[in-house]
């Protein structure tokens, strides 16, 4: 494996400035006939395969588009551009995932505050879920568009798509290592070390971590952070690996076979859905939440539920502060990207810590 990613290193070393078919071909290990069938959006290949090519081409620089540095002034100020009204339209942008939508407790608010920025630019709104098909713009007029704000996660074929047309582009909470673009997340990784060191100081020793890590960026970034506040702490904790799994059935089912005296004091979890899943395989085992064990969440969408802390993230701040990034970046096209990171306050829930003591 090693040998084949130093030969991977190699090719793309030795590319000039165009990058050809046949080097991706090479770089993905398929045949340059399946690299023209996925790239053209020709049926003859899985989607899987497809996928796979067409994040491969995006990361060799095959979709690199150079700017232009005659379109506008490039040092456009914050305030020239939020000072004056805007027209056109504005594509905000839904994956095909059931909970990532606007009846979302924590898309939803993100949605609502993209509308109502926008609507004080007096900017029109398309709002779509993304296509099966990789291709929207065969049915929308990408001149139309002024920018496009992806909400949650969006697949490669269609972010390229978007950045082949050069069309002004902002995700919010997801980010591609195939293309650059500006995104805006809440601080992840602050706000889940402080969340910890919290904990650490009213006493909390054995720790575990619940997430689906490999599902989202935002995931990772709180699984770090976690890492980061035992580190600072100096407290150990060998991580049970049946809980960073896809599945929440599998993170259950993993509690149900914890030996009781192996359950740690505090289960952190990567949001409030996670941290209800896990306090219901608790109370499946009569295990006391939170007074045996305590849970944690990250995103305050749950109130109702015994988790003792979490962190309350400025959902609609968050789809404001896009719509502000892609404005600016309209009017500053071939500036530097930009990663925003929005602060989430923590709120330790006391009623439930009394209980512990």
């Amino acid at each position: 494996m090693l040998h084949w990613m130093k030969n991977q290193e190699n090719r793309v070393s030795k590319m000039g400035k165009r990058v050809t078919m046949q080097q991706i071909a090479d770089a993905a290990g398929v045949s340059k006939f399946a690299v023209s069938r996925a790239l053209t959006g020709k049926p003859g290949v899985s989607e899987h395969t497809r996928e796979m090519i067409v994040r491969t081409a995006g990361q060799l620089g095959y979709f690199k588009i150079e700017p232009k540095y005659n379109a506008v002034d490039s040092h456009t100020s914050f305030g020239d551009t939020m000072g004056k009204k805007n027209e056109g339209t504005i594509l905000i942008l839904f994956p095909n995932i059931r909970s990532q939508n606007r009846s979302s407790l924590y898309w939803g608010p993100v949605f609502d505050g993209i509308s109502a920025r926008l609507n004080e630019q007096g900017m029109d709104i398309l709002t779509l879920t993304e296509p099966s098909s990789d291709h929207m713009f065969s049915v929308l007029n990408p001149d139309a568009i002024r920018g496009v704000i992806t909400v949650g996660t969006i697949s490669t074929p269609v972010l390229l798509e978007i950045y082949r047309l050069r069309i002004p582009l902002v995700m919010v909470d997801h980010e591609d290592s195939a293309i650059h673009t500006d995104t805006v997340f809440t601080d992840n990784v602050k706000g889940m070390k402080e969340l910890v060191l919290m904990l650490a100081a009213k006493g909390y020793k054995r720790f575990q971590f619940a997430g689906q890590l490999p599902d989202a960026v935002s995931f990772r970034e709180r699984w770090l952070g976690y890492r980061m506040g035992l580190e600072v702490m100096q407290l150990q904790a060998e991580q049970h690996a049946g809980l960073l799994v896809q599945e929440y059935k599998e993170m259950q089912q993993t509690i149900r076979e914890f030996k009781l005296e192996d359950i740690p004091e505090v289960i952190v979890c990567a949001n409030d859905h996670t941290a209800f899943i896990i306090i219901e395989a608790l109370r499946s085992r009569d295990v006391q939440v939170p007074e045996q064990c305590a849970v944690t969440g990250f995103d305050n969408t749950r109130a109702d539920d015994p988790i003792i802390a979490t962190a309350h993230i400025h959902k609609e701040h968050l789809g404001a502060r896009a719509v502000d990034q892609l404005l600016w970046r309209i009017s500053n096209p071939n500036v530097p990207y930009e990663r925003k990171l929005i602060h989430a306050d923590i709120i330790m829930r006391e009623e439930y810590h009394s209980l512990r003591e």
